[in-house]
This record gives C-alpha cells, structure tokens and sequence, in this order.
C-alpha cells in the first residue's frame, strides 16, 4: 500500500490542467443534492404534519433516487480522470450514474440501509461498516455483472485491513476541511475533486493488492 501523500499526488497530478471541469462537476453534484435535501425546508413547519411528511418523504425518495446514482457516477468520473485523464466529468457523471440506474440505486439503498442498522446498534459499529463499505460505489461500476449484496460482500472483503488505511486518509483532508469552511463552503468546490480523485487512487491500490492476493490463492 501507497502513503497517504502518494495518493495525493497522484490526485493532484491528475487534476492539473484540469481543475475547471473538476470544480464545475463538484458545483452541479452539489447543487442538485443540497436542493433535492434543502426540499423540505421550503414547506411551512407550521403547515399541516401530512403535508410536512409528504415533502419530507418526497426529499427522502428524490435522494435515493436521483442524488444516489448521481454520487456513483461522481465518484467514478474521478476514476477515469485519474486513469485515463477523462475530463468529461460533468457529463460522464450523469451517463456514469444512470446508464445502469436501477443496479446503482438499489447498491447505494442497500449499504445505506445496512450503515444505518448498524449504527442503531452503536455508533462504532456503523462507521467502521461505513468504511467497509467505503468501496460499492466503485464496484457497482466496475463489476456490473455483480448483485448489490455481492458488491457491498466484495467491498467488505477488500477493505479487510484497510479500514482504518481509508479512515486516516479520509482524517488527513480535515485541515482543508476546516479552511474550505472559513471560506463559506466555496473552497468544498476545489477540495472535494482533489479528496475523491485520490479516494479513487486509493481504491485502485486496493483493487490491485486485492486481486493480486486472490490470483495467488487461485493459482
């Protein structure tokens, strides 16, 4: 496995020249999923409770099944930016996201589902699930052939003894973190492309070990 500052600069070496489309990408992902969860704030609370869990079930279902597909294609369009230089990301997000639509948004419900019965449980439990589950979105896309049950097992597996490797990788951007909010959530327009480009650098590392270990066992 890679440090956390080799998969940085694979990132930034990806991004450069490339910011632009990376940054108008994180700006439309944004907005479509804060608009589609900001719905219900538009309805009265004072309003009649139907109508206040009508929209609030609406937002809910308005999520699952545009925003989610929508962040399979996001995460994926890194991907290819870090592979193949693809800087179509605004595009390939949407083409990515619902070409096989009905796959993705089942995937995401189903790890969503799973994180949130465990963390019922204890808080612990559900954010180390989270991370193992950190990986689905790019299966749901590399192995299409696979269910959603046998990604989010496919996921678990080869996540196994990286945990917390994602978890420390994923701490390492809270300083960015911290200066993209004194700047109102504009600088989360820049930094969000530079953490999933080398989120993406970290999944391809953990593919290869993966499927090196697994060709070893086979052979």
């Amino acid at each position: 496995m890679k440090t956390n500052q080799e998969y940085k600069n694979a990132a930034l070496a990806a991004l450069k020249g490339k910011w632009a489309p990376a940054v108008i990408c994180a700006v439309v992902y944004a907005v479509i999923a804060c608009a589609i969860s900001l719905g219900t704030e538009l309805v009265d609370p004072n309003s009649a409770t139907g109508v206040l869990m009508t929209a609030s079930l609406s937002t809910m279902l308005l999520s699952l099944l545009v925003v989610s597909p929508l962040g399979v294609g996001y995460y994926n369009v890194h991907k290819d930016l870090l592979l193949n230089g693809d800087d179509k990301l605004t595009e390939n997000s949407f083409k990515i996201g619902f070409s096989n639509w009905a796959h993705n948004v089942w995937g995401m419900f189903l790890m969503g589902l799973f994180i949130f019965l465990w963390t019922l449980l204890l808080i612990i439990p559900g954010i180390v699930k989270a991370l193992a589950y950190s990986l689905v979105p790019y299966i749901l896309v590399d192995k299409p052939e696979l269910s959603a049950n046998e990604a989010i097992n496919l996921s678990k597996a080869m996540m196994k003894g990286h945990k917390f490797d994602f978890f420390w990788l994923s701490l390492s951007f809270i300083g960015w973190i911290l200066l993209s909010i004194l700047t109102v959530g504009i600088g989360m327009f820049w930094l969000m492309p530079y953490m999933y480009t080398t989120y993406a650098a970290f999944y391809q590392d953990v593919k290869a070990e993966y499927e090196a270990k697994t060709n070893t066992i086979n052979n």
